[in-house]
């Protein structure tokens, strides 16, 4: 059989036409009754749609979402190398799309401004309908700019232009909640080590973590938090550094979670009982360390999947003309594991 031939042979998809001519009306009534406008006589709509479930007409929706101005897709830039951040974040947005009947493209930009700008005009060219950009940590990022022809919406790291609408981590909130539970649990010692102290996440962490301390007439053991790095390694060197100093300590907060499995490794390694004596908690809640952890790590989750279905929300809003513009900080959460309460 010849490529012709063959192809003749492939049934051909109805058309609207098709559906037209056998429910005997115009093609524009036809697509009329079928789009659900009401200006359609309701005796003609039953026969449109009787004649196309007859001969399995399908729209074509991209067709359609040209033509209203929308295509029904979402561009996700992101900048989070291991989709720690991205990944959930993407879940809690596809979630809220899903009765939408919107898709999302995912483009990893790796922190690189001409990537980005590459992974940019890409998903312009596609006509998405809106924009939502995931930074690599908390601290605001550029903004891509007010020229844009479709809306953005900025997740986990702000935009630097308050014009913008962002959708971010409540990490004050989340440093209170991990101090509030250790002083539940009966800590009154408590040392703070942290990372990198020119990321937002660390400061703001602390300041949560003082403001509740300072709730619950408690000091910080040491009277400082002891910022470095954002590493298993650093929590190792700085948990010795305050078991050799500060031998009364009761409870580690960690401001991550590569952070606080360090701290459990030395007070497995010098022989110190994980949660009697010393407990230990940390943030992100990132699975793949938390139930690894011996004992499993309690931990302040920050809510990826609610923060991407707030950015999904904003992005509905922006796409029916709703302007919403500043920083909107979610809610984080706790997570309770055996590294802070017996027999959890």
């Amino acid at each position: 059989m010849s490529e012709t031939d063959s192809a003749a042979a492939r049934p051909r998809n109805a058309t609207l036409r098709d559906v037209s001519v056998l429910a005997g009306v115009s093609m524009a009534t036809a697509s009329k009754a079928l789009n659900g406008r009401a200006n359609v006589h309701p005796e003609t709509r039953r026969r449109v749609l009787e004649a196309a479930e007859r001969i399995a007409f399908t729209p074509n929706t991209l067709a359609q979402a040209i033509l209203a101005g929308q295509t029904g897709t979402v561009g996700l830039l992101t900048n989070d190398l291991d989709g720690r951040f991205s990944l959930p974040i993407l879940i809690g947005a596809e979630n809220a799309f899903g009765a939408g009947k919107m898709s999302v493209f995912l483009c990893d930009a790796r922190d690189d401004a001409i990537r980005e700008q590459y992974h940019l005009k890409a998903l312009l060219g596609r006509r998405v309908d809106s924009l939502i950009v995931v930074g690599s940590n908390t601290d605001p990022r550029a903004s891509l700019g007010r020229s844009l022809p479709v809306p953005a919406v900025y997740a986990y790291a702000p935009s630097n232009d308050e014009r913008d609408c962002s959708v971010v981590p409540d990490n004050v909130n989340a440093g209170s909640i991990a101090i509030e539970h250790l002083v539940a649990t009966g800590r009154r010692r408590i040392a703070h080590i942290s990372g990198d102290v020119r990321y937002a996440a660390a400061r703001d962490r602390a300041a949560g973590a003082d403001a509740a301390l300072e709730r619950a007439g408690l000091e910080l053991a040491g009277g400082h938090v002891r910022f470095g790095e954002w590493t298993e390694a650093w929590g190792r060197a700085a948990t010795h550094s305050v078991l050799d100093q500060l031998p009364e300590v009761d409870a580690i907060l960690c401001g991550s979670d590569q952070i606080a499995r360090g701290a459990l490794d030395v007070l497995r390694d010098r022989g110190v009982d994980v949660p009697t004596q010393v407990a230990v908690m940390g943030f992100d809640n990132w699975n793949v360390l938390t139930s690894g952890a011996r004992p499993q790590l309690t931990s302040i989750d920050m809510n990826f999947e609610m923060l991407g279905r707030r950015a999904a929300e904003r992005v509905f809003d922006a796409i029916d003309g709703k302007t919403v513009s500043g920083v909107e900080t979610m809610p984080c959460r706790l997570v309770v594991r055996g590294s802070t309460a017996l027999g959890a």
